[in-house]
This record gives structure tokens, C-alpha cells and sequence, in this order.
């Protein structure tokens, strides 16, 4: 070989983009390094949502009749509603974000990647400003049409404003963290995510009963802690993505908004927004269903979400490290790997419920103490409640990242309809009637009921999916 050629080859080389891990890793040392830096600070987030209501359960108010832990932790369930519907704008438009621009690093267009970055912050701030409106003129309302009264509505009203109100600080969290995620990051994301839970952690106590000489703000302490651990992960976020996140650029400069990638980031994020929405949707006809029972049922579901994020969160923070990866590699035209990664993530998944479904069906009765507020109804109707729900662990799991591949390779649409059938067509129409035929005794089996008909449809739509996607992809090297 001449010595012209030799330096042509090497001028070659080296002009000649590097090659992202994702698409050369072997694929579960790859779901690891993506995924369980995700999976970790979603079981601290898992965790703080734990020990905040652990400190808003022992909350005691002289001038209330009964449990006033019991009717703050109604309270925060009846917020819940609208607080997933603030975190499914900001989880959908990472979801689009992330998705984009993983297939963009993939295809080497880094034009791309910085429109779905920078519209991805712009719109982020829209729905932060949306919210602030909701939570200023509208919480009251929203806790009063679940039934909330007395003690409840007051603790309510105060929670939900305050999340509401002070959002762009979750809302500049998830953008900035999918960014990271997005590049193979996702050990700065963790980092990130648990500074903010940290921060919550700490702040709680100190905040709900007034310690070190803050004044004893009750339920309103938890919603301040909350929102300030989102604020401070924001900005840490943002600083790390400015230092270390070379492959994508953060810039306003002459910014104006594009519609056309808005468009594209919603066109995968929509899916994932509506889905989200509906379980909002779901958790308020069930709240609904349940104060018309017993009130101290929506604290059983309460804490039944709470628990549930133990094991569930972990397999979204799988899911996260799932999307760019199975993104990558469609872009990257590699098919065996992305077959590959699907089945990585379900045997994960599948180990974490696992691990629920048997501990809500030995040991319920520890868990519930866990919430203890001194009211016994919460261990009469929530023992047997855990018991029935966790069967629906048994295929929650293939569910779960069946979604996820839907969502990564832009079929979203698949997850949405999925969605739909199990919480609105299924499990609502089906607590409903149960409420009616036995109350409190068979209302639980909604859950294994729509889990069920959710299983079928998911099934389908993978057949569907392999066979006019997955199958086509060449498998390049």
C-alpha cells in the first residue's frame, strides 16, 4: 500500500463520526449502563414518594374529628389525579425529545438534534405556564369535585396549588434529563434525580411539622419540599448538560419555535401524553367510586400508588434507557440488537413484580404500617386490597415494555389504544359494577380484570409491530 493511500485511510478514519455505545455495547451490558442508573433514581424517587406520605400520614390536628393523617393522606390522593396529569405533559414531551433525537445521533444529523432539543425546552415552558394558571385559580375546585370536605379539601386545595404553581421546576427536570438520557447519559440523569428526591427527603419533616424553626406547614410542607428537590435537580440538569453533553446544543440564539419538529417530538409524545392523562382520568372515577363507599378507601388507594412505585418505577426507569437504545439502533438499521434489548427488558421487568406480587400477598399488613395513622380501617380494607391487586403484577410486566417498544419505534398510537381499553373501557365500567355488586369486597378485581384484556391487546400489537417493523430492518454491522 502506497503511503497516499495510508493517509487517505487514515484521513478517513478520522474524519468519520465515532460510533455511539449504543449501538455497539453488547446489548445487556448496554441495557445495565443505560438502564440502571434510570432504574436507581427511580427507586429513590420511589422512595420519597414513600417517606413523604409516611410523614403526611402522622400529621395531627387538634381541631379535627378523626384521623387527621387519614384525611391527609385522602388529601394527597386527590391531588394525585392532577399531578399525573402535569407530569404526563412533561414525561410525553421527553418521551418525543428523547425519541428524536436518539434516532438523529443514530442517522449523524446533528441539525436535528438541536431543533428537538431546544423546541423540546420551549414547549416544556409553555406547560409549565399552563399550570401555573390551574393550580392558582382552580385546585379547590378540583379537590371539591372528587368529594373532598372539611380537613381534606383544605389539605388538598393547599398540595395542589403549590405542585401546580411551581412546575417548571419538574417540567425543566424531565427535559433536561431526557437530554442526557437521549446521549447515553444516564448516569448524570441519576445523578441528577436523586439530588432532587434527596432534597425532598430532608425538607419533608422539617417542613410538614416545623422543624429547626420553620413553621409547621402541614400537608403544604410536602408540596414546598416537592417542588423545591424538582427546582434544584432542574438547574443541576441544566448545568451538566452545558458541561458534558457535547452532542447537543443548547441555544436560544435566535431561536423561533418549528413547528414542523414540534410536531414530530408530539407525534411519539402525544401517544404517551394521553396515556398518562387517562390514568389521571382513572385514578379520579376511582376516587369518585371510592369516597361513595368509604372515604378511608381513597387513603388504601393512595398508598397502594405509593407502594406500587417500589416496583413499577424501576421498570420505567428501564423503559427510559429502553427508548433511545431501541431508537439508536432503528436508526442505525440493526435489527438483532434490537430484538435482543426487547428481550433483556422483559426479563427485568419481569424480575421487579416479582418481587411485589409476592410481597403484597404475604406480608400486606407491614407494608400498610408503613402509612400508619392510627386509624384502623386503613389494615381492614387495605389488606385484602393488596392482596387482589397484586395479581395483576403476574403480566403488568409485558404490558409495560410491550408500550415501550410501541412508543420508540413511533407507533405510540398502539400504547394509546391500549391504554384506553384497559383504564377507561375495562377497569372504570368494572369497579363500578363491582362497587355495586359487593363494595369494597370485590372492587379490587378491576385491576387483574382490565390487566388481562390489557395483556391480549398488547400481544397483537407486537405481532403487528415485528412483522411490518422489526422484520424489515436490515441487520448492518
Amino acid at each position: 500500500m502506497s503511503d497516499k493511500e495510508t493517509f487517505d485511510e487514515e484521513e478517513i478514519t478520522k474524519d468519520k463520526p465515532a460510533e455511539n455505545k449504543m449501538g455497539t455495547m453488547p446489548v445487556n451490558r448496554l441495557i445495565i449502563n443505560i438502564g440502571l442508573p434510570m432504574i436507581l433514581s427511580m427507586l429513590v424517587q420511589a422512595f420519597y414518594n414513600i417517606v413523604d406520605s409516611y410523614f403526611v400520614a402522622r400529621i395531627s390536628d387538634d381541631s379535627a374529628a378523626g384521623s387527621a393523617g387519614t384525611a391527609a393522606l385522602v388529601a394527597v390522593g386527590m391531588a394525585f389525579p392532577f399531578q399525573t396529569l402535569l407530569i404526563a405533559f412533561g414525561s410525553g414531551t421527553g418521551v418525543g425529545v428523547n425519541a428524536m433525537l436518539s434516532k438523529a445521533l443514530g442517522e449523524k444529523d446533528p441539525a436535528t438534534v438541536k431543533k428537538a432539543a431546544n423546541n423540546g425546552i420551549f414547549v416544556s415552558i409553555v406547560c409549565a405556564a399552563v399550570f401555573f394558571i390551574i393550580g392558582r385559580f382552580f385546585a379547590g375546585t378540583l379537590i371539591r369535585s372528587q368529594g373532598g370536605e372539611g380537613l381534606t379539601l383544605e389539605y388538598g386545595t393547599a398540595y395542589l396549588s403549590i405542585v401546580c404553581m411551581f412546575s417548571f421546576g419538574i417540567y425543566m427536570q424531565f427535559i433536561f434529563e431526557r437530554l442526557l438520557q437521549a446521549t447515553g447519559r444516564s448516569f448524570y440523569s441519576m445523578i441528577t434525580q436523586m439530588t432532587g428526591a434527596i432534597i425532598n427527603i430532608i425538607l419533608d419533616p422539617i417542613l410538614i411539622f416545623g422543624l429547626f424553626g420553620f413553621p409547621e406547614m402541614k400537608v403544604a410542607g410536602a408540596a414546598v419540599a416537592t417542588v423545591t428537590g424538582q427546582i434544584a435537580a432542574a438547574l443541576f440538569a441544566f448545568i451538566i448538560n452545558l458541561k458534558k453533553n457535547p452532542e447537543v446544543e443548547i441555544s436560544f440564539k435566535g431561536f423561533k419555535p418549528d413547528m414542523r419538529t414540534i410536531g414530530r417530538i408530539y407525534s411519539v409524545g402525544v401517544p404517551s401524553i394521553i396515556m398518562m392523562c387517562i390514568g389521571s382520568v382513572m385514578t379520579y372515577c376511582m376516587n369518585r367510586i371510592l369516597v361513595s363507599l368509604n372515604s378511608a378507601a381513597v387513603a388504601v388507594f393512595t398508598v397502594y400508588f405509593k407502594l406500587q412505585s417500589l416496583f413499577f418505577m424501576p421498570v420505567f426507569g428501564l423503559n427510559n434507557g429502553l427508548i433511545p437504545i431501541l431508537a439508536y439502533n432503528y436508526g442505525a438499521q440493526k435489527r438483532s440488537r434490537m430484538i435482543r434489548a426487547i428481550k433483556v427488558a422483559m426479563a427485568y421487568a419481569l424480575g421487579f413484580v416479582a418481587i411485589g406480587f409476592i410481597l403484597f400477598e404475604v406480608i400486606p399488613d407491614k407494608l400498610l404500617l408503613i402509612f400508619n395513622t392510627g386509624d384502623p380501617s386503613l389494615l381492614t380494607y387495605g389488606v385484602p386490597a393488596l392482596k387482589i391487586i397484586a395479581f395483576h403484577y403476574l403480566i403488568a410486566w409485558f404490558c409495560i415494555v410491550g408500550g415501550t417498544v410501541f412508543q420508540a419505534l413511533g407507533n405510540g398510537v398502539y400504547s394509546l389504544i391500549v391504554s384506553v381499553a384497559r383504564q377507561l373501557v375495562v377497569l372504570i365500567p368494572a369497579a363500578y359494577i363491582l362497587a355495586r355488586i359487593g363494595g369494597l369486597a370485590l372492587i379490587w378485581w378491576c385491576f387483574p380484570i382490565a390487566e388481562l384484556m390489557s395483556f391480549i391487546v398488547t400481544c397483537y400489537f407486537l405481532y403487528r409491530i415485528n412483522r411490518e417493523i422489526i422484520s424489515r430492518v436490515p441487520d448492518l454491522a
